[in-house]
C-alpha cells in the first residue's frame, strides 16, 4: 500500500441549482484518515459517490497515483473499497452468502474460512447461516463492514460506517480503521464517531461553511 495516494483538483459539483462544492482540493497518502464533515445536505455523500466514480463531477478530476481515475478503470476500483449509508446487502441471502456474492463480483481470492473467521470477527457468529432479513440493523450492517476484513483494497470509502452499531461494534470498527491506517492504507469516512489515530494521521474537511 506504500507510496499510493489520491488526489483531487479543483472538484465541483452541482445539483439543481446548488453548489454542493467548488475548487475543492484533497490530497490522501498512505497511512493517513479524512474525516469529512458538514450539516446534512452539504455533499459529504455526493463527494464520497464522486471520487468512488460513481458520481461524476462537473469541474476538475481525481487522480489515483497520478492518474486519472477516469483512465484507471478496473485498476482504480480494484484499490478502493465502498460502504454507503445503506447496508447494500441482500436481504434473502445469509451473511456468508453476501460475502461470497462480493468476494466473486471483486474477482478476490479468499478461502471459504477467512470467510467464516471473518463474520466470527466482526461479531456474527452463530448468524452466518441465518437469511439477512432475520436480523436487526446493527447485524445488517455488520455483515457490510465484514468487507473490510476480506477485501485488501487499499483505500476504504465509507459513509456513516457506524450507524445502528453497538457500543462494542463501534469500539471493533474502530480498532479495525485504525489497524488499516497503520498498514499505510488510507480512510475517508463521514461519520460522528472519531476513530483515536495520531495527528499527523489525520486530516479534516468540513463542507458548507
Amino acid at each position: 500500500m506504500n507510496n499510493q495516494h489520491l488526489q483531487v483538483k479543483q472538484l465541483a459539483c452541482i445539483r439543481g441549482d446548488r453548489h454542493l462544492f467548488s475548487e475543492l482540493d484533497i490530497r490522501l497518502d498512505s497511512g493517513q484518515l479524512l474525516y469529512l464533515q458538514g450539516r446534512n445536505g452539504s455533499g459529504k455523500t455526493t463527494l464520497l459517490r464522486t471520487l468512488c466514480g460513481l458520481f461524476h463531477p462537473d469541474e476538475g478530476e481525481v487522480l489515483w497515483c497520478g492518474k486519472k481515475v477516469t483512465e484507471l478503470g478496473e485498476l482504480f476500483y480494484k484499490d478502493i473499497l465502498f460502504v454507503g449509508h445503506a447496508a447494500g446487502i441482500k436481504l434473502e441471502l445469509t451473511p456468508l452468502e453476501n460475502l461470497r456474492i462480493y468476494m466473486r463480483l471483486h474477482e478476490l481470492d479468499v478461502a471459504e474460512d477467512a470467510l467464516w473467521q471473518a463474520l466470527q470477527d466482526i461479531g456474527l457468529k452463530g448468524f452466518e447461516d441465518l437469511p439477512a432479513r432475520m436480523l436487526s440493523a446493527g447485524q445488517k450492517r455488520r455483515i457490510a463492514l465484514a468487507r473490510l476484513l476480506i477485501d485488501k483494497a487499499a483505500l476504504w470509502i465509507l459513509d456513516e460506517p457506524f450507524t445502528a452499531l453497538d457500543v462494542v461494534a463501534v469500539d471493533l470498527l474502530q480498532s479495525i480503521i485504525a489497524q488499516h491506517v497503520s498498514r499505510g492504507g488510507m480512510v475517508i469516512l463521514t461519520t460522528h464517531q472519531e476513530v483515536q489515530l495520531p495527528d499527523h494521521q489525520v486530516q479534516r474537511l468540513r463542507l458548507g461553511d
